[in-house]
C-alpha cells in the first residue's frame, strides 16, 4: 500500500471462516492526511472517504460506486461491516 496520490494499493478481503473472499486493487486519486483520501479500483469505481472531526472522536464518511453483480444493500451492509471492524481495532488497540 502506497498511501499518497497516484500511489497505488493492493487488498484481499475474506470471511473468517476462508468460506469466500476477493482480492481488489487499485490508485489513490486524492490523499489529503486525516481529511480524505479517494481512490479509483481497477475496474474503474470509484470511493470517497472523509474523515470528520466530532469533537474527541473522528467520523467516516464512505461513499461508493456500486458494482452490478451484488444488490446495492449487500454492498452496504460489507462496507458497513468493514467500518465496524476498523473501529473495534482502533478503539481496542
Amino acid at each position: 500500500m502506497d498511501l499518497r496520490t497516484g500511489g497505488r494499493f493492493q487488498n484481499r478481503m475474506e470471511a473468517k471462516n476462508g468460506s469466500f473472499g476477493f482480492d481488489f486493487e487499485g490508485e489513490y486519486l486524492e490523499v489529503l492526511p486525516l481529511q480524505k483520501i479517494v481512490y479509483r479500483m481497477d475496474d474503474d469505481r470509484k470511493v470517497w472517504i472523509d474523515f470528520i472531526e466530532e469533537g474527541d472522536n473522528t467520523r467516516l464518511k464512505i461513499d461508493f460506486e456500486a458494482e452490478d453483480m451484488n444488490p446495492v444493500e449487500l454492498q452496504k451492509e460489507g462496507w458497513q461491516a468493514i467500518l465496524n471492524s476498523f473501529k473495534n481495532y482502533t478503539e481496542n488497540n
